[in-house]
């Protein structure tokens, strides 16, 4: 079982950067695959992006492809998502989650483990 902790939200301008952080517990984290999603208001919850458990492939979704990039450090247990050029649509709350896989997951159903989400609001 893996615990997982968002970091890294805010309130930032329109062209604006932020990196967001997410935490797990646990000694096992390299055997999961990744992924971050986002829910924005009275919107069901989107793919942003996922990486596999051994950090060599990546899929990020075509509405933030060029601008987010998906990383990890094992050695920290710790995922993040650069989102860079925001824009105001790219406001909602983020969350990310885990799987045991070595494959790439893009779907909200086959992950097993969320973190509790972390809100980032862009201001035109």
């Amino acid at each position: 079982q893996v615990q997982l902790v968002e970091s890294g939200g805010g309130l930032v301008q329109a062209g604006g950067s932020l990196r967001l952080s997410c935490a797990a517990s646990g000694r096992t984290f390299s055997s999961y695959t990744m992924g971050w999603f986002r829910q924005a208001s009275g919107k069901g919850r989107e793919f942003v992006a996922t990486i596999n458990s051994s950090g060599r492939a990546t899929i990020v979704a075509t509405s933030v492809k060029g601008r987010f990039t998906i990383s990890r450090d094992d050695a920290k247990n710790t995922m993040y998502l650069q989102m860079n050029s925001l824009k105001p649509e790219d406001t909602a709350v983020y969350y990310c989650a885990a799987v045991v896989s070595s494959a790439l997951v893009v779907q909200t159903i086959q992950y097993d483990y969320w973190g509790q989400g972390t809100q980032v609001t862009v201001s035109s």
